[in-house]
């Protein structure tokens, strides 16, 4: 192989690496959390890439500049080489647990499982996310989670949109994991205790959601949605709530867990059994 070829090889390399990246470089950033995410892991990716490259094309040098010995020679000490891939590794390490640790510690990416007071601000928007077999209704608790909520969805979250949101996430049975892809929202629910789950979204639209742990044979058909809406279209949507209906409570006619009430097993409590139809 030549030296042409070699470098062409290289430069094929690099190429179907960034394109095998540009489908990361396309996912959407619809939250403050899923673009701290995403931004982390481009980061990683323009460190990644380069390293590669460098490597692969040494392998490649190698099989070429030796690919007539018969036997492999010892390898020869030296002390700068040593030195310097050493140094090289330290700094990219550095640079890796940083970069990581900077968007880990965040609040708006990590989960938090206790109750805060700093929290409890009239600039946060407060709400419970209680999952049950197989659905899951929310709790509006205004801006705090002292207070009685006095709007309640099922099958549907809405969020305003531009607007810090703290999701409190629990159960109601067993375990279950609330999960929103698009937003990058991700917290187990356990039974009587609470994960912490807080984020702003930036667009709006209607994302997906999901459980993210096998919790029966329900499990498959245990989808929802969350709906982010401009600030104002959501306080009208609250007012509504509280004006149309005594207590306060709105089911939602696209629930995906509609259709399993026989999976339910008897004597199960249901929160979205309750609620009464706008």
């Amino acid at each position: 192989m030549t030296r042409r070829r070699a470098g062409l090889v290289a430069l094929v390399g690099a190429a179907l690496l960034a394109f095998a990246a540009e489908p990361v470089a396309a996912q959407p950033s619809a939250s403050t959390t899923v673009e701290q995410i995403w931004n982390l892991n481009m980061n990683l990716l323009a460190v990644a890439i380069p390293i590669t490259v460098l490597v692969e094309a040494i392998l490649i040098y190698t099989v070429w500049r030796f690919r007539n010995k018969e036997e492999a020679l010892p390898t020869m000490e030296n002390r700068r080489l040593e030195i310097t891939w050493t140094v090289a590794t330290a700094v990219i390490l550095l640079f890796v647990g940083i970069a990581s640790y900077q968007v880990m510690a965040s609040p708006f990416v990590t989960a938090e499982s206790t109750n805060q007071a700093e929290l409890q601000t009239e600039e946060v928007t407060h709400i419970q996310v209680e999952a049950y077999r197989y659905g899951w209704t929310f709790y509006y608790n205004g801006s705090s989670f002292g207070q009685e909520a006095d709007v309640t969805s099922t099958g549907t979250l809405r969020l305003p949109a531009n607007q810090e949101v703290n999701l409190r996430v629990t159960s109601t049975d067993w375990l279950h994991a609330f999960h929103v892809p698009s937003l990058g929202l991700k917290a187990d629910a356990f039974p009587g205790q609470y994960n912490q789950l807080r984020t702003v979204p930036t667009e709006t639209g209607t994302y997906q959601l999901y459980c993210a742990e096998y919790c029966g044979s329900g499990h498959s058909q245990m989808l929802g949605t969350v709906q982010v809406m401009p600030q104002d279209e959501y306080d009208q949507w609250l007012q509504d709530q509280r004006s149309g209906d005594s207590s306060g409570n709105e089911t939602s006619a696209d629930n995906s867990t509609s259709g399993n009430a026989t999976a339910t097993p008897a004597g199960t409590p249901t929160p979205g059994a309750t609620a009464t139809p706008a």
